[in-house]
């Protein structure tokens, strides 16, 4: 056995470790705070950095003796299974984070085009849509604004369509064309319209796809054992901490790539809403 004062050092350590972890925690519950990728990722970070840290000292507290070959073999052996765990399910998260973020963009994209198709049919029509051009721009903002604002949201709602949008729905519906082009026009914008719509309808349906959160801090907790068990290997040295330190915001910055694609309407990676703004220029007098 170790003696006293170092087994009394090693469990202030461990009560730190648990502290930590427990504002892990506490930072996820959407319930009490409105958690940001990058606060997410630093804790992310002090956590595996430390859990490091708490190896090294864990190791300079064991004798030999108690640190024999067969015990590093089941150590090794079990951070190589939580290891390849974590590695799968790193890679996966980051799979869907991306998919989800490009379809989304997909979305913006369809959005974009549909309301370039919708005021070059009306253009076409001529001067008896001209207003109707004029609610298509008004009705812009109100909608962009509506879609980089739901995922504020911590629940789902239910949905409800611009004031705008509707307005210009039903004005485009009461449309009276006298001869086959303009109907053919009304029936293109008509349609255009019926895709922007679906659109927006999935876009709101994925605005509350974020990672739950008990598999988030799963993935840190093996993280956290994984880098801990590291640390039991290795004594105390500026080259080791440093490489800790670069292998722990490698790891941090992973977490954050997942969580700020999970959000691509609000972060640092967010979609511009610069495209479907000013996809349509401005009416003359």
């Amino acid at each position: 056995m170790f003696p006293e004062s170092r087994r009394d050092n090693s469990n202030q350590r461990f009560g730190r470790h648990h502290v930590v972890e427990s504002s892990l925690l506490w930072l996820l519950d959407k319930r009490a705070l409105v958690v940001t990728a990058l606060s997410v990722s630093l804790v992310t970070f002090g956590l595996v950095f430390s859990g490091s840290l708490v190896g090294m000292s864990f190791r300079n507290a064991l004798s030999e003796g108690q640190f024999r070959e067969d015990v590093r073999d089941v150590i090794k052996l079990s951070t190589g299974l939580i290891g390849t765990m974590a590695a799968l399910v790193l890679g996966l998260l980051i799979a869907s984070a991306k998919s989800s973020y490009d379809t989304k963009s997909t979305q913006i994209r369809q959005i974009t085009a549909n309301i370039i198709q919708i005021d070059l049919d009306l253009e076409q029509y001529g001067p008896d849509a001209q207003n109707l051009r004029i609610m298509l721009r008004n009705a812009i903002p109100a909608l962009i604004d509506q879609i980089w604002n739901e995922g504020d949201r911590a629940k789902l709602s239910a949905y409800s369509a611009t004031v705008e949008g509707l307005e210009f729905v039903k004005q485009l519906q009461q449309l009276q064309p006298n001869n086959d082009p303009k109907r053919a026009l009304q029936a293109q914008a008509l349609s255009a319209t019926a895709n922007l719509i679906q659109a927006r309808l999935l876009l709101f349906t994925q605005s509350n796809d974020a990672i739950p959160t008990p598999f988030l801090v799963i993935l840190i907790f093996w993280l956290v054992i994984i880098f801990t068990s590291f640390g039991l290997f290795v004594r105390p040295d500026r080259i080791v901490i440093v490489t800790f330190f670069i292998s722990g915001l490698s790891v941090a910055s992973a977490i954050f790539l997942i969580l700020e694609m999970g959000q691509p309407f609000k972060g640092l990676m967010q979609i511009s809403s610069e495209a479907p703004i000013h996809a349509l220029a401005p009416l003359g007098p």
